[in-house]
């Protein structure tokens, strides 16, 4: 398990994070839209965990989104490497009612993000913009490469959501064990 606490102007955050659980989770921002997108990824992905933010939510959702993403990037990175016995790449798709959105990943320690889904809007007074800040953040923290692609849906709840488990289960796929040891011809990663 792993644990982190940040501290800025902006927010004020705890995380614990354990890649081998459950998916058990306690997530509390003051956002609840977030939270709920946030125990998706807990609940589908196998991972406890235990997500605590004070941030300016008066102000605006931005750096609380924004900041959680940076600091579960970095709990997860700690949780991963240095690789070793893991599968690395692995896609999903998530169906949710008439949404669908697959992610592609490579856990091999070079962050990038390719982002293409629907930005425009909110879900209640949830930016849909955030989630690409989300992802950007956990993405190059983490040091993972990841593509999230919109492939349909119309309903904005639904394709968030279908991106978050697609997201998740794209993440256990690819933590799961192999005996072959370092997954790069490299040997290195």
């Amino acid at each position: 398990m792993t644990k982190i606490k940040r501290e800025t102007k902006e927010t004020r955050i705890e995380i614990s994070v354990n890649i081998n659980g459950s998916g058990n989770a306690n997530i509390s921002t003051g956002v609840g839209f977030f939270d709920h997108m946030l125990e998706t990824l807990a609940k589908h992905g196998g991972i406890d965990m235990d997500i605590f933010c004070d941030g300016d939510i008066d102000v605006d959702y931005h750096h609380t989104v924004e900041d959680v993403g940076i600091v579960l990037g970095e709990a997860l990175y700690k949780e991963v490497f240095p690789v070793k016995n893991i599968e690395r790449f692995a896609n999903a798709v998530a169906v949710l009612d008439e949404a669908a959105v697959e992610v592609d990943l490579d856990i091999g320690g070079r962050p990038y993000l390719v982002y293409e889904m629907p930005r425009i809007g909110a879900i209640r007074d949830f930016d849909l913009e955030l989630i690409e800040e989300f992802f950007k953040s956990l993405v190059f923290n983490f040091k993972i490469a990841v593509h999230i692609i919109y492939k349909r849906g119309t309903n904005k709840h639904h394709i968030a959501e279908s991106a978050f488990k697609s997201f998740a289960v794209a993440l256990r796929r690819a933590l799961s064990f192999r005996e072959s040891g370092i997954p790069s011809t490299k040997g290195i990663l």
